[in-house]
């Protein structure tokens, strides 16, 4: 059968280099195409299984780390590779802790794109060459992103609305529980991370977030050099 392969980033040029990229590698491949993390949730609710996500952390809805480890909390088995301009060493080390199975910067040239397709499609990981993780020190941030991965799916649902800025009652609303489930929720956020207030878990996740930025320049010279 041939592979059903996600592209999920909001630059329109960059998912057109994907999506020759992939051609390269799996011409018959079915392309589902997301700009949101809502819209990589949709594509993977549908029947048919994904083989490949290709994932910017730079997105509306993703908040850096934690859509991506949302995404790996919820999607376990499903091969989930970050495409992404920054290029720090450390931001791979956290992204592969996170759950990811490659990191594939948006700099790198076509005949690489295509083998780390290639290899990841494969199920195997996939780093850029020279890079070892090993030998990588763990951010400062190292430890938000351990604390934010032990919340639940539907915890970290609810942080990630926190830091949109949605209040308990738009929470409950969009979630479909009561307003007593989401302060549960809140609790528990907020014992695992450590932190006495709301403003405090907002704080967190946006550490996660700006740590994956990017400036649009860089990712625009990117995707025109795939």
């Amino acid at each position: 059968m041939d592979k059903r392969i996600v592209v999920a980033d909001d630059h329109p040029m960059f998912r057109d280099a994907l999506r020759l990229a992939i051609a390269g590698v799996e011409p018959d491949a079915e392309i589902v195409e997301a700009s949101t993390l809502e819209g990589v949730t949709d594509a993977l609710a549908a029947e048919r299984e994904t083989d490949l996500v290709l994932l910017d952390l730079n997105m509306p809805g993703m908040q850096g780390f934690a859509g991506l480890i949302h995404l790996c909390q919820n999607h376990p088995e499903l091969p989930v590779a970050v495409i992404s301009a920054n290029e720090e060493p450390g931001v791979m080390r956290r992204a592969m802790e996170a759950g990811a199975s490659g990191y594939i910067p948006k700099s790198t040239r076509s005949e690489e794109m295509r083998m780390a397709l290639r290899a990841l499609l494969a199920g195997e990981t996939w780093l850029p060459p020279g890079i070892d993780l090993d030998t990588v020190r763990p951010g400062e941030d190292a430890a938000v992103g351990a604390c934010v991965a032990t919340l639940t799916p539907q915890q970290l649902r609810v942080l990630m609305m926190l830091h949109d800025g949605k209040l308990n009652k738009q929470i409950a609303y969009e979630l479909g529980v009561s307003e007593g489930t989401v302060k549960a929720h809140v609790s528990a956020i907020l014992q695992k991370l450590g932190v006495t207030s709301r403003t405090q878990a907002v704080i967190l996740a946006r550490q996660l977030a700006d740590e994956v930025n990017a400036p649009q320049e860089a990712i625009r010279r990117a995707a025109s050099e795939v």
